[in-house]
């Protein structure tokens, strides 16, 4: 028995659907999350802050040696 020849719509291939827009209140790119800047910003400030406090609280000896204390009263 012979093989039967493939349909034509198998050997073609679906033009592509373009995306939709993107929602409404984002101006996301492609590839992005769509967080707006100014919450991005806001995040990077409040880790630089933490990070500035963190180590401004290490150059002081006192805090150092409290620090240590507490740990060590844990064990």
């Amino acid at each position: 028995m012979p093989a039967k020849p493939w349909p034509e719509a198998a050997l073609t291939t679906p033009a592509p659907t373009p995306p939709g827009p993107p929602a409404a209140g984002t101006d996301a790119a492609p590839g992005h999350s769509g967080a707006p800047h100014w919450r991005v910003a806001a995040a990077w400030l409040a880790v630089v802050l933490a990070l500035l406090a963190v180590f401004a609280l290490y150059r002081r000896p006192d805090f150092l040696l409290t620090l240590a204390d507490q740990v060590w009263s844990c064990f």
